[in-house]
C-alpha cells in the first residue's frame, strides 16, 4: 500500500477526463529531452521543464500506449511539446519493445513523485489525536526493575490497558499540543520543562507576534495532541497492570508514555501539487523539524491548518518571513524623522512547502525548494505571490 503512494500522481485524474486549467509558466532553458536517472523525482524532474515544478499535473501527457502511465522510470525520456500551442509533457518508455502481458514493467523501481524516505516516518510513526481521543489513554507507568529506559527484550508495565495476552501495541510519547489561542489561530505548546517553552501567538491588527504570558503557559482549548511513535510492545500478562513485553524501538520507553492501537495510521492513496483557489487567513508554520534556525530542501514542517480548512495532500504554499520592525536610526540622524519613527522591513520569500499528510487542525508539508530555510512562524500564501 505505502509503496503505492508515492508513485500514484495524476494518472486518475487523466483517466477520468479532469483538465487542469493553469497559468503554466515553462522555463527558457528548458531541454529538449530528459532521460530519467535513478534518485530523480517527479518535482525534480518537472523543474527542468517548469518556472515552477509544482505545475505538472497540468502538462503531464504520457504515451497512452503504455501501461500504468502514471508509473515513470529511470531510462525514461521526457520531452516538451507543444500541442495547440499549450506545453505537454510526453513520456516515452527508455530502450523498451512493447511487452507482452506475462512481463511486469513494475519489476524496475519507479521514480517516487517526492522522497519517500524523507516523509516514511511522518506517515508511519506521528499521529495527532483529537482530544477526544487522547482523553484516558493507557500509560506506561513504570519500567522493570524501576528502571528510566526500557530497550527492546526488556519489560515495561503499562497501566489502563484493556488487552489480550499476545495482543501487541504502539508506545508513544506526546511531542506537542496543538492549542486553539482564540480567533482561529493555532499555537504548539510543548509539553516538557514546567511548560516554559510556549512559542509566540500570531496578532493580526498588528502583524506580529505577541508573547504568551508565564501564567499563561498551558493549553486553554486544546484541538490536537501530537503523538510520535517510540516502540512497539506484546502483552505478556493482562491485569489492571500489564506486562509488555518490548519489541523493537525507536528509543528507549519511558514512564508517562502513551499506549495507542497497532493500526495503519492511513494516508491519501493519490496526491498531486496543487494550489487552494484561496489560502486560509492566517496559515503559518507552527514547527520545523527539530531545527529552530529552519529547515532546507526535503525537510519537513508543521503548520496551522488541516482537513477542516479544505487543505489536503498536495497543496503547495509559498513560506514568507515576516519583516522585522525596527527604529529608523538613520533617518533620525539625519533629521528627517523623529526618534520614535519606526518601520517595517518588507517579507522576504523563503521557500515552496507541499502538504502531503493532513489532520483536522494540522498538517505536515515538506519543503521542495526555496531562497533561504522556512522558519517557524513563516506565513504560508498562494504559491504563485512567491517572487
Amino acid at each position: 500500500m505505502i509503496r503505492r503512494l508515492i508513485y500514484l500522481t495524476v494518472a486518475a485524474l487523466f483517466l477520468t477526463g479532469v483538465v487542469i486549467a493553469q497559468d503554466v509558466s515553462v522555463r527558457s532553458d528548458h531541454p529538449d529531452e530528459y532521460v530519467v536517472v535513478r534518485g530523480d523525482t517527479l518535482w525534480d524532474i518537472s523543474g527542468r521543464f517548469l518556472d515552477k515544478p509544482w505545475q505538472w499535473p497540468a502538462i503531464w501527457h504520457v504515451n497512452p500506449q503504455i501501461e500504468n502511465p502514471h508509473l515513470i522510470y529511470p531510462g525514461d525520456v521526457i520531452s516538451l511539446v507543444y500541442i495547440d500551442g499549450m506545453p505537454q509533457l510526453r513520456l516515452k518508455r527508455g530502450g523498451t519493445k512493447k511487452l507482452s502481458p506475462s512481463v511486469r514493467v513494475t519489476d524496475r523501481e519507479a521514480v517516487n513523485a517526492v522522497p519517500f524516505d524523507r516523509i516514511k516516518p511522518y506517515i508511519r510513526n506521528v499521529r495527532v489525536l483529537s482530544p477526544e481521543e487522547f482523553e484516558g489513554l493507557p500509560y506506561v507507568v513504570a519500567n522493570n526493575e524501576q528502571r528510566m529506559n526500557a530497550a527492546v527484550s526488556d519489560q515495561t508495565y503499562g497501566r489502563g490497558l484493556n488487552a489480550q495476552v499476545g495482543q501487541e501495541f504502539v508506545i508513544a510519547r506526546l511531542n506537542s499540543i496543538y492549542d486553539d489561542a482564540g480567533d482561529g489561530q493555532i499555537r504548539r505548546v510543548l509539553p516538557k520543562d514546567g511548560w516554559r517553552q510556549v512559542p509566540n501567538i500570531w496578532d493580526r491588527q498588528e502583524s506580529t507576534f505577541n508573547t504568551v504570558s508565564p501564567w499563561n503557559r498551558r493549553p486553554k482549548n486544546p484541538v490536537g495532541y501530537e503523538m510520535v511513535e517510540v516502540s512497539r510492545v506484546r502483552v505478556s500478562q493482562a491485569g489492571e497492570i500489564s506486562v509488555l513485553d518490548v519489541l523493537g524501538n525507536r528509543t528507549e520507553v519511558k514512564p508517562g508514555d502513551f499506549i495507542l492501537p497497532d493500526t495503519d495510521p492511513g494516508y491519501e492513496p493519490v496526491f498531486y501539487p496543487n494550489a487552494m483557489d484561496t489560502v486560509p487567513d492566517g496559515l503559518r508554520v507552527l514547527a520545523t523539524s527539530g531545527q529552530k534556525a529552519g529547515v532546507g530542501l526535503y525537510q519537513i514542517v508543521a503548520i496551522s491548518g488541516g482537513a477542516r480548512d479544505g487543505i489536503q495532500p498536495g497543496h503547495v504554499f509559498a513560506a514568507f518571513r515576516k519583516g522585522d520592525k525596527i527604529a529608523d536610526e538613520v533617518g533620525y540622524r539625519e533629521g528627517s524623522f523623529s526618534k520614535d519613527a519606526e518601520v517595517r522591513l518588507p517579507e522576504v520569500y523563503d521557500g515552496i512547502v507541499m502538504v502531503f499528510r493532513t489532520f483536522d487542525f494540522i498538517s505536515y508539508g515538506m519543503v521542495m525548494g526555496g531562497d533561504r530555510v522556512v522558519q517557524e512562524f513563516d506565513i504560508l500564501r498562494h504559491p504563485d505571490t512567491r517572487p
